[in-house]
């Protein structure tokens, strides 16, 4: 068994090295299974250090010159040799203790693919209501969260990847997808909540609140126009860290 995990990262300079270190040490468990790991960024046209943190800590990267979270994130997937790919992002910490429960899942045979509940690092009462909502959403209907999406290799490359026409919620699309994938073999998606990612809650201090829900409500009025606009989704694209 191989694990692929794939960090897409732009201009994450400040963030990267803590979150490779963490990364390196959480993969303990599978290491304990005789599992092989590669460990893979994607430098996503950055115009920092990015690529040269990523290398000095060991890991392969791999260049997208196109600014798009969900290109950065098959381009890595791309490269990868595992079974299964392990997509996690560059602000976002997992433990040991979940990626055991990862491993567990992979084990049971049941499912195609998984999320995880999430810990958001921040004493912003907006972010941490928001956060224990998603939570709910996303174990009630079986959606990944982007940060963190553990799938089997053979199933990613049958639904063709994250779409490239949006721009953000291409982890929800997948998930929608992956799931009428999963239930033609008698699998389907797991959310993980026993050990919730630790993932940073920085958006709410780059971001207004106003800012944040503007766009929530932008995109629950009009999904399909905002979520293939990278100008709406500027929350993800301008360049703030």
């Amino acid at each position: 068994m191989k694990i692929s995990v794939i960090i897409p990262a732009f201009n994450e300079e400040r963030l990267l090295d803590a979150t490779l270190a963490e990364v390196q040490r959480s993969l303990k468990p599978f290491a304990d299974l005789n599992w092989d790991t590669e460990l893979i960024v994607c430098d996503n046209n950055s115009t920092d250090r990015t690529a040269d943190i990523a290398r000095a800590a060991g890991a392969k990267v791999v260049f997208e010159a196109v600014n798009q979270i969900a290109r950065a994130r098959n381009s890595g997937a791309a490269a990868a040799t595992g079974d299964w790919l392990l997509f996690i992002d560059a602000d976002s910490h997992p433990s040991p203790e979940l990626m055991q429960d990862v491993a567990d899942a992979i084990q049971s045979g049941r499912y195609a693919a998984g999320g995880v509940t999430l810990r958001m690092v921040t004493r912003n009462t907006f972010a941490r209501v928001m956060s224990s909502a998603w939570n709910g959403l996303s174990r009630l209907r079986r959606l990944m969260a982007g940060s963190f999406i553990f799938v089997e290799t053979k199933a990613f490359r049958a639904v063709g990847g994250f779409s490239l026409e949006l721009f953000a919620g291409e982890e929800l699309d997948l998930s929608l997808r992956l799931t009428k994938h999963a239930k033609l073999s008698g699998q389907r998606l797991v959310i993980l909540h026993r050990h919730p990612l630790v993932t940073s809650g920085r958006k709410l201090d780059l971001y207004s609140q106003r800012e944040l829900v503007g766009f929530m409500i932008r995109a629950l009025i009009s999904p399909r126009r905002v979520m293939r606009s990278r100008e709406e989704c500027h929350p993800w694209y301008d360049g703030r860290r």
